[in-house]
């Protein structure tokens, strides 16, 4: 199923608040990473600022978004590396731009687009949680996943690449949910089509982009928590000890209160666990 553009454009130009198209955007039949592709593409590209940076999120420019989305990824990529299996069917998607972070905060910029694609998703009758760091749940299974890439000079983030797939009508384990069949399990959404997801996921990009520059990194992890699918669960920490989920810090690490009782190394009111350092679950399908 490929992607229809010019559907994609009047799905944008509906949802949006302006009327010009602020996305350059690229459509593929198959890539080995969206990601991937979108970097190659930004390397070609030669309208430069004179300092050498991408136009940045806020230009005027109708160009000044990069957008990469393909039917499928022959080798598609998660997290830490791992492989993300999408087969025809999903949304996978990139956009690029140029934050304004330095090289320690790349991780708000996966909060940022988690929770504005959440937010988006949830004004149109998906119920979506975040699962830390970078997870979109429904129901308790995986609906989609974000990876976020950069590149760094003199300390500072001078590009990034978001990352997202979306099961839409795609096979998925029992530990996921594709949209498709959840509208057709007795509930009820707005999405009724790949263009019109693929327009909520990039103005929720946009969104949360937004909040993070005009109000702040506090502000955003808020508004994150609050839709933490982990927040109060009790996690075990390689059998070592057990603490309550109560936030996480804008560097992405996950923040515990140890539970009475538990056996720690370092005596401390606090924990933070850095992500990758352990893996919190999903439900599975009674299918």
């Amino acid at each position: 199923m490929v992607l229809n553009k010019q559907k994609l454009k009047a799905e944008l130009l509906t949802e949006g608040e302006n009327t010009c198209l602020p996305f350059h955007l690229h459509i593929f039949e198959s890539v080995a990473s969206t990601n991937k592709t979108l970097w190659e593409l930004l390397a070609q590209e030669r309208h430069w600022t004179e300092d050498g940076k991408f136009p940045s999120l806020k230009a005027t420019n109708s160009d000044s978004r990069y957008v990469v989305i393909a039917a499928e990824q022959t080798a598609g990529r998660g997290q830490w590396g791992r492989k993300w299996v999408s087969s025809r069917g999903g949304l996978y998607l990139s956009s690029g731009f140029v934050p304004k972070l330095n090289i320690n905060s790349g991780y708000q910029l996966t909060f940022a687009s988690a929770w504005g694609i959440a937010e988006q998703l949830r004004k149109y009758g998906v119920d979506v949680e975040i699962k830390w760091p970078n997870d979109l749940i429904l129901d308790g299974r995986k609906l989609g996943g974000i990876l976020t890439e950069t590149k760094v000079r003199d300390g500072k983030i001078t590009q990034a690449v978001i990352g997202v797939g979306i099961n839409w009508t795609n096979p998925v384990p029992s530990t996921g949910v594709n949209l498709d069949s959840w509208n057709n399990q007795g509930n009820s959404s707005k999405i009724y089509c790949l263009e019109k997801l693929a327009a909520v996921v990039l103005l929720g990009i946009d969104s949360g982009i937004q909040c993070l520059e005009e109000e702040g990194v506090n502000i955003l992890l808020s508004r994150y928590t609050k839709l933490l699918s982990n927040l109060g669960e009790i996690v075990n920490v390689n059998g070592d000890f057990c603490g309550t989920v109560v936030g996480v810090t804008s560097t992405g690490n996950l923040h515990l209160l140890p539970l009475d009782g538990s056996t720690l190394s370092v005596k401390s009111s606090s924990i933070y666990l850095q992500p990758g350092t352990i893996s919190l679950g999903y439900r599975e399908s009674a299918d």
